[in-house]
Parts: structure tokens; sequence; C-alpha cells
């Protein structure tokens, strides 16, 4: 690879116009590709086969009507005081507007909706007076009949007793007066008052049953009614319009899901929601609607890069220095991302995807640059030819970028194995945003080098070409109490502050994370105060029937399991939405008591799902979906991949560090050291976000959970950033244990050697990452501590105090390693030591006009050995395990390799 490498180097130096713009029409490319095939990006983040996610799809397969995306719009008079007729119209007005979107399915005002839920309320008051009415009719009937049946069993008892009397006169008679004319007039007088009596009994019992049917008509509508007013009591803390009438809900219905809804209609409604001339109303967007792709480039990240260009200048000293790794970052990202983002329409992106690439690429690009680049000056300033000194920086660093890039790129793209495709996207991505760093770094870097020739030094500079003399280096070990103590309070103070670490929480954002002057924030506060926390995260609770029901079971099954629903903790309210038109289904909108990112709403989310409702039927089980049900889904989907990420992480360390430093107990200090600095980090980003420690300074105004997919992300990017900062320093020391050096010593002058491009490439990406710490987007603010805080803490702390400490206590079995798996080991040369042996010699024919010191330029090549200057020239032999030379070289590096 090196030589590859130094042959792309010499390419490049000398077709630099070629190459120069050969990136241009790449960048062009890029750009064309993006216009012609980008598609939308998403604020949404999904997982598929989440418990969520298939209760949607039961939604959508059950309810095709309601299938779509919901947004929040949030209105409130700026007077404190209830809406007036004028200003609901012009809510109204302003709804009817918005409907008129494309994409939108319809909107429905707040006042009207709560008007309904009056009126309901009020169809129960006058039902039961209309019953209450009712029974009394009924009861007056009843008693009116109770009266009818007394007077004919009266009738009857007075005919009953005619009957006995005239029977006992004919038998007194005898038989012919019996069938005298008087006689049997008065039989037919009896016969026809009983059937007059008869008569009334049926007219009676006709009666009866007419009123026994009226009651049961009543006692039906009665139950109706109890049950509409069971239902309408589960929903009593549900609102549209607040108590005080001060605020009003008003619902936006997508005709597709939220994170598909373009963002061009979304802006505009934030847009018309902004712009709105309601007088003495204030209009707020949610986060489903307002909450879109994050700019890439702030005043924050505008600040870093400037930070990042102070200290390029502050190392090089010249600005066109400086301005070289700033133009090829800047190349970088931009082919980088365009080409990224035009696949766009073939893949779901989430708007952090592209700003992670940015990130990533402005960082690594700038260092990738400098560390070439440094290499190149130093060369040239002990006299080697513009040309071949190109070549050769490019062999060597340029080397170790690759391996070192590379690392990154493997870290990124193994978030694939998670199996989450928007955090493998994002991964992807990365290492897309990397590989391009590298190529830009080896190509692009060098045809500007070829291009600038002599002029990369400054004018003082190039008038003491070939003079810089020896190099001096420590020749004194660091103590060993001073070693045990820093290594100590490193680990000491590094377990103290990952120690918040234990009570991290994952969660997505809310509207609460915004900045306090922002829509959404408004949007969230209103209806925190308005109507409750719950009303910022509603559960969508679907309640699976054991079989169909009928259509009249359907309002008491709802009133059952709406009922158990309640009975858990938290709920504030149970909200009916309806049943399939098959009826084996019914879906419910459940209030929590707390926000979407509280723990009592993960706790009742989980209760829910484990409920069971028992009916006449069989037992409902119940699946839950909403934001808030989501983000919990989310969260522990990468909790339970993160073990298995890490593991995978670590051992990938191992294994390259083995081969690359061949040695045993290296790899695992710099592993172990890689764990600390990630934990630490872990505990920097839970005080501040979640616990809100020093929250005035980072603007942390609601502390809330970790951005759940942080942790994950921030282990791939810290493990290749850590391992490149291990190479630069640990390199250094195994070359000058291999010439010669005591193990103790070599510790020393590899730290000599490495520790300036190591501050200063830390500081650049510190300086990077935290221009995103005051990023607008909620979502990237934690992402740009995080990284920033961990290579602060893992270069500052781990690799140049507690590496070297305990490289020093290990002394010389730091670099043990079994015979046999030294033999099978390759030799990886990372940083291209066989192709400096091989090209010792300068390049006369392509030094610029400004080479001066030409005939000095030979006396001190390769005098950038062991612990070479600023540049880091620490390249690493990495041959097989070597006892120190008998006489060790004292205060200064050997002018050539053994």
């Amino acid at each position: 690879m090196a030589g590859l490498l130094y042959r792309l180097g010499r390419f490049s130096a000398r077709r630099h116009w070629l190459v120069i713009i050969a990136w241009i029409v790449i960048m062009g490319i890029a750009g064309l590709t993006y216009s012609l095939f980008a598609g939308t990006i998403s604020s949404s983040i999904t997982i598929p086969n989440t418990k969520t996610s298939q209760v949607q799809d039961e939604l959508a397969d059950k309810f095709p009507s309601a299938n779509g995306g919901n947004g929040t719009l949030v209105f409130e008079t700026t007077d404190g005081k209830a809406f007036t007729a004028a200003q609901k119209a012009d809510v109204k007005d302003f709804l009817d507007g918005i409907a008129d979107l494309d994409g939108v399915k319809e909107v429905r005002d707040g006042f009207t909706t709560q008007d309904q839920l009056d009126e309901q309320r009020q169809k129960i008051v006058d039902g039961r007076q209309q019953i209450q009415d009712g029974q009394a009719q009924i009861d007056q009937q009843k008693a009116q009949l109770e009266s009818g049946k007394q007077q004919i069993e009266q009738a009857q008892t007075q005919l009953d007793q005619q009957k006995a009397q005239a029977e006992a006169q004919a038998q007194a008679a005898g038989a012919a007066a019996a069938n005298s004319a008087a006689a049997q007039a008065g039989q037919q007088q009896l016969e026809q008052a009983q059937a007059q009596i008869d008569a009334q009994q049926q007219q009676l019992t006709s009666g009866q049953e007419q009123l026994e049917q009226a009651q049961q008509k009543l006692d039906d509508q009665e139950q109706q009614l109890e049950q509409g007013s069971d239902l309408l009591d589960l929903s009593k803390d549900i609102r549209f319009v607040s108590s005080n009438g001060e605020a009003s809900i008003g619902t936006v219905q997508f005709t597709k899901s939220t994170f598909e809804v373009p963002q061009e209609t979304k802006q505009e409604i934030s847009d018309r929601a902004e712009s709105a001339k309601i007088d003495g109303v204030d209009v707020y967007v949610s986060n489903d609607i307002a909450q879109g792709v994050p700019s890439i480039l702030g005043p924050g990240e505008i600040v870093g890069v400037i930070i990042a260009a102070l200290v390029l200048f502050l190392m090089l000293r010249t600005v066109i220095g400086a301005a070289i790794p700033l133009l090829s970052a800047v190349l970088g990202v931009g082919v980088a991302s365009l080409a990224a983002l035009s696949f766009s329409s073939l893949v779901e992106f989430i708007s952090v995807t592209p700003v992670l690439g940015v990130m990533l690429g402005l960082a690594v690009g700038i260092d990738y640059s400098l560390f070439i680049l440094n290499r190149h000056r130093t060369q040239l300033k002990a006299g080697m030819g513009v040309h071949e000194s190109i070549g050769l920086a490019n062999g060597t660093s340029g080397n170790a970028v690759v391996f070192a890039g590379t690392t990154v790129i493997v870290a990124l793209l193994a978030l694939n194995i998670t199996g989450i495709p928007f955090l493998g996207l994002m991964g992807t991505v990365g290492a897309v945003a990397v590989l391009f760093a590298i190529l830009i770094a080896t190509s692009f870097t060098p045809a500007l080098l070829s291009l600038l020739g002599m002029r990369i030094l400054r004018k003082k500079e190039r008038q003491q070409i070939g003079r810089t003399g020896s190099v001096q280096v420590p020749n004194k070990p660091m103590s060993t109490w001073r070693a045990v103590v820093t290594l100590v309070a490193g680990v000491a103070v590094l377990g103290t502050i990952a120690l918040p670490a234990t009570q991290m929480r994952l969660g997505l954002p809310t509207g609460a994370s915004e900045a306090t002057d922002s829509s959404q924030y408004k949007a969230y506060k209103a209806l925190e105060d308005e109507f409750g926390a719950g009303q910022n995260g509603p559960l969508l609770v679907v309640a699976d029937l054991p079989k169909a029901i009928a259509k009249d079971d359907v309002t008491a099954t709802e009133v059952t399991i709406g009922q158990a629903l309640a009975r858990n903790d938290d709920v504030e309210a149970v909200l009916p939405i309806g049943a399939s038109s098959d009826r084996d289904i019914i879906a419910f909108q459940v209030k929590p008591a707390g926000g979407p990112d509280s723990v009592s709403t993960e706790t009742l989310v989980k209760d829910l799902r484990e409920q069971t409702v028992k009916t006449d039927d069989g037992t409902v089980t119940l699946g839950v979906a909403g934001n808030a049900s989501a983000n919990i889904d989310v969260s522990e989907k990468l909790a339970n991949v993160l073990p298995l990420y890490l593991v995978v992480v670590v051992g990938l360390s191992l294994i390259i560090l083995i081969v690359v430093f061949r040695s045993f107990l290296v790899p695992i200090t710099a592993t172990a050291g890689f764990i600390l600095s990630v934990l630490a980090s872990f505990g920097g980003l839970t005080a501040i976000y979640q616990f809100g420690w020093l929250g005035s300074v980072f603007g942390v105004h609601d502390p809330a959970p970790i951005l759940s997919f942080l942790p994950i992300i921030e282990i791939g990017i810290l493990f290749g950033l850590a391992m490149d900062y291990q190479l630069f320093l640990v390199s250094g020391m195994r070359e000058a244990y291999a010439h010669g050096a005591p193990a103790k010593v070599a510790v020393q002058r590899g730290l000599h050697a490495g520790r300036a491009v190591v501050t200063a490439a830390a500081i650049i990406m510190i300086s990077v990452f935290a221009g995103f710490i005051f990023s607008e987007s909620s979502t990237i603010k934690p992402i740009g501590f995080g990284l920033a805080f961990g290579v602060l803490v893992d270069a500052f702390v781990v690799r140049m105090l507690l590496i070297p400490a305990v490289m020093h206590l290990l002394g010389k079995s730091a670099w043990w390693i079994p015979k046999w798996l030294d033999r099978i080991l390759p030799d990886v040369d990372v940083e291209g030591a066989k192709l400096e042996r091989s090209h010792p010699g300068d390049d006369r024919g392509h030094r610029g006009a400004h080479d001066v010191a030409g005939a000095a330029a030979g006396e001190h090549r390769g005098s950038h050995a062991v612990a070479g200057t600023a540049a880091g020239e620490h390249r690493g032999s990495h041959a097989a395990d070597v006892e120190p030379d008998a006489n060790p070289h004292e205060g200064h590096t050997p002018t050539h390799r053994a």
C-alpha cells in the first residue's frame, strides 16, 4: 500500500491540474446526481418489526380511513383571556387554508371538536332527563293499570257473587222457575257482564304488555346512555380547548405517514403558522410538523471551523498551509454529502444522517490532510525535493492515514450488524464521508502541495533548508511514582466522570428539547401547561378481541376495556376511537399522566402491553403505539444491540492492535483506555443532557433522556479516532524500543515524537465537533458534545497520560508476544518504514526554485526518525520483538535506520 500511495502522490504532484480538475468534475457530477435523484429526508426515526410498528401496520389495515400521520397546531391567546367569537372564526379560517395544501387529508379545529364533546355530554344530561320523564309516564301508566286491575277484580267479585245468588235462587225455585223468561234474562245479564269484564281484562293485559315493552325500551336506552356516560367519564380529561378557554388544539391529518410527508408541506405549514395574522392569538406548530432537516452549518459550526483554522495557522505559521486541509476537507464533505443524498429517493434518510457525515468529514478531512502536509513540510525543510517529498509523505503518513481511516470506516460499517436500518445507513454515510476524506487527502492534497511548491514553507524556513541540525529527544524515563500517581489519578477522575452513566436513560428528542424561542418548544409547553404533560405523548392502544362482536355490543365492550385501561396507574383519560369494520379490534387513545419521555409513561407502556382484559367472549390482548411508544421501542432496540456492537468493536480493536504492534498487552491497554474514554463521555452526556448540570452553559433548559442512538454511534466513531491516536503515539514508542532505546525511555521518546501532531489533530477535531454543540437542532447538540468530549478525554487523558504511564510500568513486557504468533502475523508497515528506507535520497530534479539550501540538503536526509518533530514522524517498523542494543542512542535519533 505504501508503494501505491507513493506512486499516487508522485502522479498527483506531476499532474496536479489534472487531479484538481478531476475532483472538481467529480464534485459537479455529485451535485448533478443530487439534483436529479435526491428524495425526501425525514425527521422521524422508525424501526421495522417493533411492537409499535406492528400495531401501526394493523391499524393501517383495519382503519384505512385513519391511515396517515398527524400533526398538531396550538393556538393561544396573548392576553390570557378566553377566545372571542372573532378569534375562533379566524382560527377556523386559518385551518381551512391548511386543509388546501397538498398532502393534507383533513384538519380539525379544537373548538368544533370540543363543542362536539360538550354536546355529547349535554346529550347525556338531556337523555337522563328524558328517561326520567319516560319513567314517570310509565310509572303513571302502571298506576292507572293497577287501578283498572283493581276495578276489574272488584267487578269480577261482584259478578261472582251475583252468579252465586242467581244459582241459589234457581235451585230454590225449581226447574220451572229456572227456565222462566225472567231467569233467562238475568242469566244473559250476568253473561254480558262477564264478557265486559273479560274484555276489560284483555285490555288490561294488552296495556301491561305495552307497558313492559316501553319499560324494556326505556331500560335499553338508559343502559346505552349510561354506557355513553361511562365512556365520556373515561375521556373527561381529554380536551381540545383548555378549561380556561385560553388555548386550543388544531389537528392536521396527512395523507401519508408523518415521515413520508414532504418537507415542503411541513415547511409551508410552519411558515403559515409563523406569519399568521390572527389578532391576539399566537400559533405554534408541534415537533411532528416543525422538526425538519437541520442546517448543515450554523453559527456554532462555523466558529468551530474557524478555531480549527486558527490551530492550523498556529501550527504551520502560513495562511496557505492552513488553507489546504480546510479546502480538502470541504471538498470531501461536499462530494460525500451530495453523493450520499443522491440515494435518498431509494432509502429512507433521517435528518441527522447527512449532518453526521459533514461532522465526520470535516474533522477527519482536516486531520488527514494535515498529517501529509506536515510530513511534507518537514521533509522540505530537510532538503528533499518537492515531488519526491510529496510522494514519500503520501507513502508514509498517507499510509498511516489510510490505515487510520480504514479503521474508522470498518467501525462505522459495523453498525449495519445491528439490524437497524437507519443506524446502518448513518454508519454507511459516515463511512463514505471518511472514505472521501482519505481519497482527497492522498490525491487532491498532494496536487495542491505540488501547485504551491516551496511556497508551502515560510520565507524564513526556505532560507534555512537543509540546516535543521540534530533533533533532541528525551534520554530519561518518567519516574515510577509519577507513573503510578498518573495512572491512579487518571482512572479515578475518569471513573468519577463516568458515574452518571450508570443512570443513563435513552429516548428521542421532544419539543421540550428545542430552543426556547422555537415554535415547537412553545407548542410543547403550551400543551403541557394548558392540557397536561400527557397531551404531548398520547398512546394509541389497540384491543385485539378474541372474536368479532355484534354491532350492538361495541359500546359495552368499549366500556369494559376502557375501564380496565383506566385502572392503570398514571392514566388520566381514555378516549375510544372506534371499532374496525369487522369489529374484531377496538382502538383507544390513552392520555398518560406524564410526558412522552417520563419514567411513568415508559412504565405505563410496558404495563399496558402485559395487560389482558377478560370478557364474556374470552381474553382481550392489548397493543400500544404512538410517539411515546415508538421512542421506547427504538431505545430498547438500540440498548439491546449495544452490547453486541461493543463486543464487535472491542474484538476488532484487539485484533488490529495485535497485528500493528505485535504485542498482547499494548492492545489490551489501548482497548481499556478506549472503554474508559467512552464511559467518561457517556457520563458527561448524562450529567449535562439528562441531569441538567451546567445546562446554562450548553443550552440545556429541559433535561431529558439521552438520544437513543448516540451511545452506539459514539462508540463507533471514538473507536476509530482512538486507534488513530494510539497509532501516532505508541508506534513511536515501538520504533524507539526497536532501535535500541530502553523500554521506559522509549515511552518518553515516542510521546515526545507524537504529542504535537496528536495535540493539533485532537484540538482540530474537538473544535469541529464542539461547533455542533450549539447547533439549532436538539438532535445534533448532544452528538457534538459526546464526540468533542470523547476526543478530549481520549487524546489528552488516556493517550497522553494513562497509556504512557501504563507502558512505563509494563516496561519491556509490554512488547512480549509468543514467537509462533509473531511468525504468522503479517507485517502491515503502517507508516511506510520500508518505503522510506528504499527512498533515502532527495529528488534534486524536482526541487523548486526556492530550494536555496541544495548543497546542504543531503546532510540531514533521514533525520526524521524515531522522535521527529511535531509532524509526528514516529514511523513504526513493527518488526519482531528485539532486545535493546547494548549502546542505546544518547540524545539524538539515528541518521539512518538499521
